[in-house]
């Protein structure tokens, strides 16, 4: 099963940016989203695949924690 997880943009670099995911930052490609900083994006495998809102983001994250209980 393949999941996307979601979180804010804190960095852009032209094609590449770095996303807060609970806390963890990771790099992610942006090349297929037009994302700014401290928009919300859907990540999957390392890219970011679209923007979200934040509380689209939160309930994400809310339903993912459900899950790993």
């Amino acid at each position: 099963m393949c999941v996307a997880v979601s979180g804010k943009l804190i960095e852009k670099d032209e094609n590449n940016g770095r996303v807060n995911i609970r806390g963890n930052v990771i790099t992610v490609e942006l090349g297929i989203v037009d994302a700014e900083v401290d928009d919300y994006v859907l990540v999957h495998a390392g890219c970011a695949i679209a923007k979200v809102s934040q509380s689209d983001s939160e309930e994400l994250d809310e339903l993912l924690r459900e899950i790993g209980q």
